[in-house]
């Protein structure tokens, strides 16, 4: 009896970790992993994001709406794990001073543009929210609407003199944050 039971569990949890491997397998290639990196006289910039796929659905707008990313909710700014934002010195993100290291970064998007923050939770997953408590910094950005769709989230990186523009795009909208060095 006790083999048997022994038997059912190891199937049952070979099945569950099946399940497991495929999903994620599967949410990677529906958002696949993509990096932005770029270095302007010392200072390297580093992106780490997944790439989710509009996909036919509308993306930014009210719950009522049916939006993906409603207004005024957390938006972990990509899929699957949280975007990392790694930067080798001292730094300032739209004027704002940071410190060198590794950030989540996430939105809180609205009508006219984004909130974006930066958190040093450290999560594995970015489907649950942060810790809050832990943001190191909150800055304000307006999305441009270029009259075109960019089906694929897509963060690149260009060099502004000295400065680092990371131009961020999906949908009908695109916005930008600036990295300077201290």
């Amino acid at each position: 009896m006790g083999r048997k039971i022994l038997i059912v569990f190891g199937v049952f949890a070979i099945v569950i970790m099946a399940a497991l491997l495929y999903m994620n397998n599967r949410n990677r290639t529906l958002s696949p992993p993509d990096r932005a990196t770029l270095e302007i006289k010392g200072l390297k910039v580093s992106v780490e994001y997944s790439r989710p796929s509009v996909r036919g659905r509308l993306i930014f707008g009210t719950e009522a709406n049916g939006a993906l990313q409603p207004f005024g909710k957390y938006w972990r700014l990509g899929a699957n794990e949280p975007t990392l934002l790694t930067v080798n010195k001292n730094f300032k993100l739209n004027g704002i001073p940071v410190k060198a290291g590794s950030y989540d970064v996430y939105a809180i998007p609205s009508a006219e543009g984004f909130e974006i923050r930066l958190n040093q939770d450290g999560r594995f997953w970015g489907y649950t929210e942060p810790d809050y408590t832990l943001d190191v910094l909150t800055t304000t950005v307006t999305a441009k609407h270029p009259g075109t769709s960019v089906e694929q989230f897509t963060i690149k990186t260009k060099a502004s003199g000295d400065r680092v523009l990371l131009v961020f795009a999906w949908a009908d909208r695109q916005w930008e944050l600036t990295v300077t060095g201290e």
